[in-house]
């Protein structure tokens, strides 16, 4: 397993699939390894995924400081990562919340990026969160669906704020846009996959200056792509809309049918649409 130092001493580690130019993947959760990502519905035939287990997770060592945790410590892993292999400038994705971190590193490294692909992602970096409405939205819309009545009430608990473990299981369909045999099997590697201390530190106060965030956003010389599931619960397709106002160079796209990991629900058009993406930013020669 490929292994680097974070600054301050902390053991990395990563891991490369498919061939082509690189692009720098970071996973959400919080603190979720990246394993879940698998091979991105199959983005790897079109580029060399480069996959940050963040630290305390996966096959990433735990730090001594459990403060490094916070999102904005993070940023320096993020950049160790890139300097490791000696890229002036990369691709960059990331998914759910991994977006703050992408949007950290970016607000402080904006000459190191090409693009940055944001997957159903947060913004709190940029002062923005989804409120439990915006998450009740997407009742409504799965009202027809099998499983619907035994993960109502469970979803509408997580949102006001008492949920209980159960609660978390039984309205995880929500967040898929198939209930299927493959979304069953990824649901059921998360608590594995997930530092929950971790999880809990990595938004804790001081991680986000919005103000600052926002002015460097606003002048990024890099294209952005936002992509929202129409069936996700965050963001949903009108707050990814606004999130992308928030940028100098950003497009929207919508993926029909998606819910929160979108390259499961539908990888063809996953793939499709991230490549292209790519393919318009101009990406990098294989290094």
């Amino acid at each position: 397993m490929p292994i680097l130092t974070a600054a301050d001493g902390t053991d990395l580690a990563y891991h490369v699939m498919g061939e082509g130019a690189p692009l720098l993947c970071l996973p959400g959760g919080p603190m979720r390894a990246s394993a879940y990502f698998g091979d991105l519905g199959g983005l790897s035939r079109h580029r060399r995924l480069v996959m940050l287990d963040p630290r305390g997770t996966g096959s990433s060592g735990i730090p001594a400081d459990p403060v490094t945790y916070r999102c904005d410590r993070q940023v320096d892993d993020v950049e160790a990562l890139r300097d490791h292999f000696g890229w002036d400038r990369v691709d960059v994705l990331t998914h759910s919340a991994g977006g703050d971190l992408a949007i950290l590193y970016t607000a402080r490294y904006p000459q190191r990026i090409r693009t940055l692909s944001l997957i159903t992602a947060r913004a709190r970096a940029l002062g923005v969160d989804f409120t439990g409405e915006h998450r009740r939205e997407v009742v409504a819309l799965r009202t027809a669906e099998p499983w619907f009545e035994a993960a109502r009430d469970a979803y509408e608990a997580i949102w006001s704020g008492s949920p209980t473990d159960a609660d978390f299981d039984a309205a995880t369909p929500f967040f898929y846009g198939r209930w299927d045999a493959v979304a069953q099997a990824h649901a059921a590697a998360e608590v594995e996959q997930t530092n929950e201390r971790a999880a809990g530190v990595y938004a804790s106060p001081g991680a986000f200056d919005p103000a600052a965030a926002r002015a460097a956003m606003a002048s990024l010389d890099a294209p952005v792509l936002l992509l929202a599931g129409e069936l996700d619960s965050g963001p949903r397709p009108h707050m990814a809309a606004g999130i992308a106002k928030l940028f100098s160079r950003a497009e929207v796209t919508v993926q029909p049918g998606a819910g929160h990991y979108p390259w499961l629900d539908d990888p063809g058009r996953f793939t499709q649409t991230v490549a292209a993406f790519l393919a318009r930013g101009h990406a990098p020669s294989i290094s």
